[in-house]
């Protein structure tokens, strides 16, 4: 079998470092918002470029969070993608607002400024307050227009950053750029704890200080709550964790850009689509996926019959999941959405895959495409 991802392969070269860290947590017992997790919160930012990082229970967290700091409330409309996973609308439906869906771009798979814009003048809306652009895949959505847009119509921005922490976009981080910039740091990601895990960018003074507040039960002194608050803080254990792997992250990321680029030499010419790469930003293949003209549940049959994972990132559109049927969306809606969640697929690009493993993929696809 070849996975999506093999965490052990990535684990075995710096075992010992992680070991050393997770012992030194453990000797000085302070598993609460210790060192480890200022120290974290230190190198993000001067990784990305933000002013502020806090870090928090998980990426989900993180959005919610932003959301309150940057003051929606209840009943307010926040925009996202129709087509990107759950917790992006589930952190705005989570804290009372309500999710705006928005379709995507047919060849990035994110949200663009054209879309973003019809979908505010539609009618019958409630009171949009925010707009969330996903950066799906490890690419960025265009920020630059995304920000005309929501600056014009006087919308507070988050990025959700949990699939392209590391990415550029114009050479500036993902997540970095807008009021707020929420990062996912679960296993899977390319820059994953040993856990649930996340963290809050932001250049904004005032939302720092209010996300601080929120994550440890809106107290800034123990016992003296200021706010009604969460418990939302990041695990000393996962900030040790993470403190050692992001010493690596732009080495995998460049390994993944170079599997990727050898799966796209070598699909070149064929009845599928290779990942697209938009001209405003970098790219770090979180996922390395595929596109065919129709439906996609064939080839990832066949791919599965070789030993090989392929799956669709993400088989239902939000507008079409049960959960978010109060929302009176209809298929339809969103088409980009809804052919993107059956026309793709996600094949292995993770940096530990072997030029053997590449090659028995790539016969693998052959093999079905005739």
């Amino acid at each position: 079998m070849i996975p999506l991802l093999d965490l052990k392969k990535q684990i075995a070269p710096i075992r010992a470092d992680i070991d050393e860290a997770i012992k030194k947590v453990i000797d000085n017992t302070n598993f609460i918002l210790g060192k480890e997790v200022e120290e974290l919160e230190g190198e993000v930012t001067r990784y990305t470029g933000a002013k502020y990082a806090i870090g928090v229970s998980n990426g989900t967290d993180a959005i919610k969070l932003a959301l309150i700091a940057l003051g929606v409330e209840a009943g307010d409309g926040v925009i996202c993608p129709a087509f990107t996973y759950y917790a992006t609308a589930g952190a705005i439906a989570s804290i009372g607002a309500m999710p705006v869906f928005t379709d995507i771009d047919p060849q990035t798979y994110n949200m663009t400024a054209h879309n973003l814009e019809i979908t505010i003048r539609k009618k019958k809306r409630p009171k949009l307050k925010a707009v969330i652009p996903v950066h799906l895949y490890g690419q960025c959505a265009d920020m630059g227009e995304i920000l005309k847009v929501a600056k014009a119509y006087k919308l507070r921005v988050i990025e959700d950053t949990a699939q392209a922490f590391g990415a550029e976009y114009k050479g500036r981080k993902a997540g970095a750029i807008a009021d707020c910039g929420s990062v996912s740091f679960f296993p899977g990601k390319n820059l994953g704890a040993f856990g649930d895990a996340g963290m809050v960018l932001t250049n904004n003074k005032t939302a720092a200080d209010k996300i601080r507040l929120l994550r440890n039960q809106g107290n800034k002194a123990k016992y003296f709550h200021k706010v009604l608050g969460y418990n939302h803080r990041l695990d000393t254990l996962q900030a040790a964790v993470l403190k050692v792997k992001l010493r690596y992250l732009d080495g995998w990321n460049n390994k993944r850009r170079e599997n990727a680029e050898y799966f796209n030499r070598q699909l070149n010419g064929l009845k599928i689509k290779t990942p697209f790469l938009a001209p405003h930003s970098s790219h770090i293949y979180h996922q390395y996926v595929l596109r065919l003209g129709a439906s996609s549940a064939k080839v990832i049959e066949h791919l599965r019959s070789k030993g090989i994972d392929a799956r669709i990132y993400y088989p239902v559109p939000l507008h079409l999941q049960q959960c978010f049927k109060y929302l009176g969306y209809k298929r339809g809606d969103f088409p980009e959405a809804e052919k993107a969640s059956s026309q793709t697929l996600a094949i292995p690009v993770y940096p530990d895959l072997t030029k053997d493993e590449m090659d028995y993929i790539i016969a693998s696809i052959k093999e079905f495409l005739g």
